[in-house]
């Protein structure tokens, strides 16, 4: 499992270290202590829907994590959060094709070692 921060055009900024890929994505960013990174350059960051609960700064903290909603089984999403969704996925579909060039480098299929 490998973290990446891109900017809004999907180019790769940051990218973690290797980690188990039994690991979840939230693990990981708190591993890295992401959030606390992330406050003191003074930045926040869009991320899916595996980051949610990341936001560990409160409701009044100026940056953070901003996550889309899940739905549960008993509790259906509201228009207004899925109008709030599908404006976070027009901002990250440039991430996306970003991580998906990360994912051609070749070297990351080379790779078959340990993580630690």
């Amino acid at each position: 499992m490998v973290i990446a921060l891109t900017d809004g055009r999907g180019r790769p900024l940051w990218i973690s270290a290797a980690c188990p890929g039994r690991s979840s994505e939230i693990t990981v960013c708190r591993h890295d202590q992401l959030t606390a990174k992330l406050r003191a350059a003074g930045l926040g960051t869009i991320a899916d829907l595996g980051s949610v609960g990341l936001n560990d700064g409160g409701l009044d903290a100026d940056l953070g994590v901003i996550t889309g909603y899940k739905a549960a089984r008993n509790r259906p999403l509201t228009r207004g959060q899925k109008l709030s969704n599908t404006a976070l996925a027009a901002v990250r579909a440039p991430v996306e094709h970003g991580f998906a060039h990360v994912k051609t480098w070749r070297v990351l299929g080379k790779v078959r070692t340990d993580p630690k």
